[in-house]
């Protein structure tokens, strides 16, 4: 990810020929090198002090591809010769407010006030942004002595995870689950709101992309999984290469079509001979986004999540732990192998509902780990966009080995409570979790998309 990092300054200082850039230039390449070794890569440019030079800082990071905008005030800079140019931009905004010391008492040296008032242009700048409608961001505190760079960083990926909404292009396989109302969309609705594409695939075509797949690339495919899974003494050879070569079709599928998300409803498996399970943990994997029974909502924003947080993974909540204050995680054979706790084990599906040859699946345990709960709805009048912060619970022994399984604390809410607050709020039955992420980053993820967005605390 690429971040515009944008130096403010004022011009007054060089015409009354105030001696500090030479300290402040330094400062600046601190910070951007902080933001390098957190493996971000920084655009930078000279320091910007009237509408010119910021037009010029600006377009050259958007030509450059940054992801966003980071704003440094190296000291006072009036609002009126940065605003035009940042409400004019695409890049969302995001705003470091920091300063070269972390002390200021009575006994600082007085000659650090002209290299330690950003602040105050800071608050011209949000004021104004505030108040013309421009969605940003904020973190606050001393770069060496708190969290405020790696706020930034996650406020980035939350930017970067908006602006790939725009990108997603999603396939559905089988149309959707006849009667499930939650997630149905309008796809035409979807590409005028948010620019996301939702097809159905031709069965029929997907079909000839089986024909094409060549037994060898079944049989190298199947050695790399005897590789990286284990497999139990429930697995039939021939019945597991007809499950791999569906894989394959379904991958091969994405790549020509461009496809960055998909979903699969696995009572009409139109063109394949077998329900790709393992392909879409796979997929998830590699981060392409995925979503159960022909959900193009939640695959469009698992996709654009997982473009930022390779950690995420669509999930379901199945079975609620009212003692514990638990929540089990679950669905038929899907989840992002980078979540998994252990290796998965390949078996076969309990159940084949499919009507296919019988699906595999490499089942496994969601790993322990804090993260955002996050959920899409179609609400009365626009999307809206539903988050909590919790944990997944460490592992221990289970009697589970047969199932996709995770067990999911919200953060001070009740199991009841929390349950309350998802349907009160019209949550579908689909939903992510997002490994790493805040409910600060995704709720700014919420404003750049201008989605109303309930946090559940």
């Amino acid at each position: 990810m690429k971040i515009g990092l944008l130096p403010l300054y004022i011009k007054l200082y060089d015409d009354i020929g105030l001696d500090i850039r030479g300290t402040l230039e330094g400062f600046y390449d601190k910070i951007a090198g902080m933001f390098r070794d957190r493996g971000f890569t920084v655009l930078t440019s000279g320091f910007c002090r009237v509408r010119a030079e910021f037009e010029q800082a600006v377009r050259a990071f958007e030509g450059s591809g940054a992801d966003a905008l980071v704003t440094l005030h190296l000291a006072y800079s009036p609002s009126l010769e940065s605003l035009d140019v940042l409400l004019g931009t695409d890049l969302p905004v995001i705003v470091l407010d920091t300063t070269m010391a972390e002390e200021f008492t009575q006994m600082q040296d007085p000659a650090m006030i002209n290299c330690c008032h950003g602040i105050h242009g800071v608050m011209d700048m949000c004021s104004m942004l505030k108040q013309r409608g421009k969605p940003y961001a904020i973190a606050a505190g001393y770069y060496e002595g708190s969290d405020c760079v790696d706020r930034v960083c996650g406020l980035v990926r939350a930017a970067a995870a908006a602006r790939s909404l725009s990108r997603q292009k999603v396939g559905l396989i089988g149309g959707s689950f006849p009667g499930m109302g939650d997630f149905a969309v309008d796809p035409l609705e979807m590409r005028r709101r948010f620019g996301v594409i939702i097809e159905n695939v031709d069965g029929a075509a997907l079909a000839e992309i089986g024909k094409e797949i060549p037994d060898e690339a079944v049989e190298a495919e199947i050695r790399s999984d005897r590789q990286r899974f284990d497999f139990s003494d429930n697995v039939d050879a021939e019945e597991y290469a007809m499950s791999v070569k569906s894989c394959l079709q379904v991958r091969e599928l994405i790549a020509r079509n461009g496809y960055t998300a998909f979903s699969v409803n696995f009572l009409n498996i139109s063109g394949l001979v077998s329900m790709p399970f393992i392909e879409a943990c796979k997929a998830l994997e590699r981060g392409t986004g995925y979503a159960g029974e022909g959900d193009g909502l939640t695959a469009a924003f698992t996709g654009a999540l997982l473009s930022a947080y390779p950690e995420t993974s669509f999930v379901e909540i199945f079975c609620p732990d009212w003692k514990n204050g638990t929540l089990f995680l679950s669905h038929m054979g899907e989840m992002n192998y980078r979540i998994a706790d252990d290796r998965p084990v390949i078996t076969r599906a309990g159940v084949n509902f499919t009507g296919g040859s019988q699906p595999y699946v490499g089942y496994s345990r969601m790993k322990s780990g804090k993260g955002v709960y996050v959920n899409i709805s179609r609400g009365p009048e626009d999307y809206e966009l539903l988050l909590a912060s919790c944990e997944m619970q460490a592992s221990g022994p289970d009697r589970f080995g047969s199932s996709m399984r995770g067990w999911m604390k919200p953060e001070r809410l009740s199991t009841a409570g929390f349950l309350e607050a998802l349907s009160r709020n019209g949550a579908t039955h689909h939903s992510s979790f997002v490994y790493g992420a805040t409910v600060e980053e995704l709720e700014f993820f919420g404003r750049l998309l201008s989605m109303k967005t309930v946090t559940i605390r």
